[in-house]
């Protein structure tokens, strides 16, 4: 019994950190220099074209296990415009899906020259999908379930936009999102799903420091479920060292649900909200990038004691225009 409920406890903490997921599960990988990848305004921003892959595996010693590869391109097109595409393949035990993001961002500038930073950027991303639900292997165990044929891979594909704005300016950002802003359904799933799959987030940064010692970089992201009202938050922290080389980073990034499960304890009942503590470290080497993050979920019920890891790797090409005068790596 109490293995059930282990299983259980995990399972809403999974859905807390990616509940009706059309599309990427938005994780710590934004750190990793990766802002596009959840803000469609990011796309065409920086200083350079930026191509990054990502490769997250969860669970290492479990059975299909979750796991999530991505490659994004960004860059910019003319002064005020920039473009980007995001492809993408999740697998989540029987449920997979596959997909592409279009992204179109118009940049806006205030800047009084060309090396300040004042920066008003909108996005959005037409996004493509197709669903996998694998059903071969439901009723192995001889039981039998109307809603399931037990004998098919069912598949369909669907479409969404996620629309943003961005504003940098010098030190500081802001940025926010609407994910999956229509109303879709998913077909091969009953009819007790919700058709709404909104996400909203909200994050912000300041860069502090010396840049011949050490830069700073505190940040938030909230993050809020629009038909649940789940809530959760990053507060981040983030460190750069330059080098002849390039750049040494490295970031601490502490995730917190505002939403509990309960749980037997004993003979009462206890309360636990998702906690990931996840640090990441990462190098800039002339125009290539390389990150390592791992995961954690601590709290005393958790599926597995096996955190998630994930490597990104990336190069910047074509940088256009002269470095601005700010701590901001993530325009520069």
């Amino acid at each position: 019994m109490y293995h059930k409920i282990q299983f259980f406890i995990a399972l809403f903490f999974v859905s807390l950190y990616s509940f009706s997921q059309e599309g990427i599960a938005v994780y710590s990988d934004y750190l990793s220099d990766n802002y596009y990848l959840i803000h469609p305004s990011m796309a065409g921003a920086a200083n350079c074209d930026k191509i990054r892959l990502t490769a997250r595996k969860q669970w290492f010693d479990q059975t299909d296990a979750p796991s999530l590869q991505t490659l994004s391109y960004n860059g910019r097109v003319g002064e005020r415009s920039g473009v980007g595409v995001i492809l993408f393949s999740d697998k989540n035990g029987y449920h997979s899906q596959k997909g592409m993001k279009l992204t179109y961002a118009h940049h806006i500038m205030f800047s009084r020259d060309d090396i300040d930073l004042n920066q008003l950027s909108f996005g959005v991303s037409a996004d493509f999908f197709q669903s996998q639900l694998d059903e071969t292997e439901f009723l192995q165990s001889g039981d039998w379930d109307p809603i399931i044929n037990g004998t098919i891979v069912q598949k369909d594909a669907y479409f969404n936009l996620d629309i943003g704005a961005s504003y940098n300016y010098l030190d500081f950002y802001v940025h926010g999102t609407v994910k999956n802003a229509i109303e879709t359904r998913r077909d091969i799933y009953t009819e007790y799903e919700s058709d709404n799959l909104r996400k909203y987030l909200l994050s912000a940064g300041y860069v502090f420091g010396d840049k011949d010692r050490i830069l700073w970089e505190p940040s938030l992201l909230f993050q809020l479920v629009d038909q649940t009202k789940e809530k959760s938050i990053d507060v981040n922290m983030k460190a750069y060292k330059s080098f002849d080389f390039g750049r040494l980073w490295g970031a601490l990034s502490y995730r917190r649900s505002f939403d509990g499960a309960e749980y037997l304890s004993g003979s009462g009942v206890s309360s636990q909200k998702l906690q990931y503590i996840t640090p990441i470290i990462g190098v800039n080497y002339k125009q290539f990038m390389f990150a390592y993050t791992y995961s954690y979920l601590s709290g005393d019920v958790n599926f597995d004691t096996a955190g998630f890891h994930q490597i990104t790797l990336g190069i910047d090409l074509f940088c256009k225009r002269e470095k601005y005068e700010c701590n901001c790596p993530a325009i520069n």
